[in-house]
Parts: structure tokens; sequence; C-alpha cells
């Protein structure tokens, strides 16, 4: 990964927060928005790749996330899909005043901080590329957590998730490096589960070829410094976005998107997706949705996993809005 060597890193501050982020090339602008457990090197194949055809490639970590600081209070509730896309849309304001609307890639959580920034302000995107988490139009007969506890049950990660510090000393027992390892690696596209306990089997964790020791040092050696409270309080705050987003219930997606994902992601495999995304679901909700693509035999850190084939989705989906304008 030598093109790596030409990234360039800056910290700035926004809204209250420093926020680092690493970019490369130059040109119209794609953000590029990671999840959890990731960091901005989660696009480490694409930024290189994408500069290279005449783009400049900005990829923070999102709040709380690596080299940028959490917020004042430090709690979950200073980490809603608001304060996220605000931290966006303002160092957007500062790296590029000129450009009123930017290319976004997202991924897991990134996706729904893109699908947010979407509804918030369409103003400032251009198109999107989405990975791995369909767009999910706000119920506001149930509250998300109640939701997913009652499809799911008690032991499901994103209900493990919710109590603060529980997981984490957990987490902390087991070690930064294999909770990592094991979330990383993770093949089963059925629902995540953590026993109480003991989240994890103790089975030896055998990196696949797309993650090195490199790769998954680099991550540990930040999540060692942080812990993983910043990124666990986005999870935190999914009922108070529910609560803070009522005045979007019903509203679309109306910029033009790409959404791939693989055949073996929990998200794809999850109840309802397959025929949310195939039957017109998602088409609905988003009118300008181009196209759905499904990668086989790819589980969910595809832009990881199959660098090559996201690559080229970028590039030619971008490329060719860029050729229309």
């Amino acid at each position: 990964m030598e093109e790596l060597n030409e990234i360039q890193y800056k910290t700035m501050s926004v809204n209250k927060i420093n926020m680092h982020i690493a970019e490369m090339g130059q040109g119209p602008i794609v953000l590029f928005l990671h999840g959890f457990p990731e960091l901005w090197y989660s696009w480490r194949h694409q930024m290189p790749f994408i500069a290279a055809h005449g783009y400049r490639a900005v990829a923070p970590d999102l709040r709380g996330f690596g080299d940028t600081t959490g917020a004042p209070k430090g709690d979950f509730t200073e980490f809603t899909t608001l304060h996220v896309v605000g931290d966006l849309v303002e160092l957007l304001n500062i790296i590029a005043p000129e450009e009123e609307k930017v290319f976004v890639v997202g991924h897991d959580w990134g996706a729904m901080i893109a699908w947010a920034m979407c509804l918030y302000r369409p103003d400032k995107v251009k198109a999107l590329v989405n990975m791995s988490v369909p767009f999910v139009p706000r119920k506001p007969t149930i509250r998300p957590i109640e939701a997913l506890r009652a499809t799911y049950g008690d032991e499901y990660y994103i209900i493990r998730f919710q109590e603060p510090g529980e997981i984490e000393e957990e987490f902390a027992e087991i070690g930064t490096k294999t909770v990592l390892e094991k979330l990383l690696t993770n093949r089963n596209p059925e629902p995540l589960k953590l026993p109480k306990g003991k989240p994890f089997d103790e089975s030896p964790v055998i990196l696949p070829p797309w993650l090195t020791e490199k790769d998954v040092d680099y991550y540990a050696n930040k999540y060692e410094h942080t812990g993983f409270t910043g990124g666990l309080n986005y999870y935190r705050a999914l009922d108070l976005n529910w609560e803070l987003t009522a005045p979007w219930t019903g509203a679309k997606i109306k910029v033009p998107v790409k959404f791939i994902v693989g055949d073996l992601d929990i998200t794809y495999n999850s109840p309802g997706a397959k025929d949310y995304l195939h039957k017109g679901g998602l088409k609905k909700d988003v009118p300008l949705l181009e196209d759905v693509v499904i990668l086989e035999g790819v589980a969910h850190f595809l832009q990881q996993e199959k660098p090559d084939e996201v690559n080229e989705h970028i590039h030619v989906f971008f490329q060719g809005l860029s050729s229309s304008d």
C-alpha cells in the first residue's frame, strides 16, 4: 500500500470537536464515511483509486472515532445523526467553501449518516454510493430499540450495546485486538448475537487475505487509545435519533443513489431486507435509486474484501453523473 504514503492528514476544529481527516488527490470531492468498528482507514483501497481518476478523496474519522475527538459532555446524546451530519456540513464549508455539492460514499454507520445527510441537506450531495445498510424509513409507531428487541431478543448486538459501560467491560476482558478480529472477520449471515459474559466463541481467528495483521494493528492501536465508547454511542443514540427526526417522517431521499451489499452481509439477510431491496420498497423511498448491486460470496466489510469491484462501481456511477452535468 505504498500509495498510502501520498495521503495527507489534517486535524481541524469542527463544531467544537477536533476532526481528523485523510485526503488525497485533486478535483471534485468524494466524501467517504466509515462505520463501526472502523476508521477512515476502511477506505485505504478506495482513496488512491478515486484520486487517480481525478477526484479529491476525503475520509474523516467520524465524531468519537480514531483521531477525531468525541464531544464536550461525551455522552451518547451528542452522537445523533444531526450532530454528525452537522460535523460533515461544517467540514465541507471549511475545506471546500466553493463546492456547492459533493459525492458521498458510505458504509455501515457511515451509510446511515449518508442517508441522513441526504434527508437533512440534499443540497450538499451530488450523488451517493451507499453500502450494506439500506435506507430505513422512520416508523412513527415504534422506537427502534423496542422493535429490534422484539425481533431479535436481548442478545442481539445492538441491544447489548445499549447499556453504557457494560459491553466495554466485556470487550476489555477479551482484548481490543481480539474483539476487532472477531467483528471484522465475521461471515455468518445470521443476526449477530453477543451472549452476556461471553460475547464471542474462543476459536482462534484466521485472518482472510483481504485483512492483514498490519490492518488489524492499525485499528487496534487506535481503539486501544480511544476505547469503543465513541462508536457505541451511535447505537445508543438510535432512539434519540427517532425522537428528533419526527419532522422527516415519510420524507424521501432525493439524490441519485447506487446501493451495494454483499449476499453474506447480516443486513442483507435480516427479515424483510431482500424484499425491500428487490421488490420496489427502496425505490419508492429513494426515487432516484439507479442500481442495487449484490456482491456474491461477500460479507459486511465489502469495500475492504472486494476493493476492485467496489472501486469500479463507485467510479462508473460518479463518472456517469459527471459527464451528464
